[in-house]
């Protein structure tokens, strides 16, 4: 149970990381291999089908597809160390990766290289282990399927006279919400500009990255003035 309120900066945070998210991901369906790329249970899925299918180049594809995903995971452990969500640990640096990363993948899928789409998987990779804990409460931002359930539970609870948790619901939607939106935007985006529609999730990531370098900066000044 959440027993005091969410910061701001986590709520908008999480916002702008799942509307990333959600908009890779509709690249990915719109893209190349019509798939999932911030998530990794459908490509599980299609590695499976096609080894049993015998389409083995294509089980390559989806093999590397993973093991971008896991790499972006191993990165963010390594890079921020812990898995609690708190202010004060290496997200810049996190964040501006996945830019960088995202900028590299629209590069090379816009000229038909299939590399790009493992680049994409591995920022959500990183993304997506960036956080996973914060005050008990699970927190995934490259997927809603915890999402909905952990919705779904809480309504289920409530017909059983439990109360809701309205603190923890209230991050839920906007998780949720910002998937949502994100796979809006990079759907239209995608008919609009293909590819490059993964320059807009770089460019939330990107400021999300500067901004908070900005905020350390001034925090620490703030500290050294006073």
């Amino acid at each position: 149970m959440l027993s005091k309120p969410i910061p701001p900066w986590i709520l908008a945070g999480g916002f702008v990381l799942t509307c990333a998210a959600g908009s890779i991901n509709a690249v990915g369906f719109l893209g190349m291999h019509h798939q999932a790329i911030s998530h990794m249970s459908g490509t599980v899925t299609v590695l499976s089908n096609e080894l049993a299918t015998g389409q083995f180049s294509l089980a390559w594809y989806a093999v590397m597809v993973v093991l971008a995903f896991f790499t972006g995971s191993v990165l963010s452990a390594v890079i921020i160390r812990q898995s609690a969500l708190k202010l004060g640990r290496r997200y810049g640096v996190a964040l501006m990766l996945e830019s960088v990363l995202l900028i590299v993948a629209s590069r090379l899928l816009a000229h038909g290289d299939y590399m790009g789409e493992c680049l994409a998987a591995m920022a959500c990779g990183l993304q997506n282990a960036m956080a996973t804990h914060y005050s008990g409460a699970i927190i995934r931002t490259t997927h809603v399927t915890g999402i909905i359930t952990d919705l779904g539970i809480a309504v289920g609870l409530k017909f059983t006279g439990e109360p809701i948790e309205k603190r923890r619901t209230g991050l839920l939607l906007v998780l949720l919400a910002g998937f949502f939106t994100g796979g809006i935007l990079g759907s239209w985006g995608y008919t609009l500009l293909g590819f490059d529609t993964l320059l807009f999730p770089a460019a939330l990531t990107g400021v999300a990255g500067g901004g908070y370098f900005a905020y350390k900066y001034f925090a620490r000044r703030g500290m050294a003035e006073s």
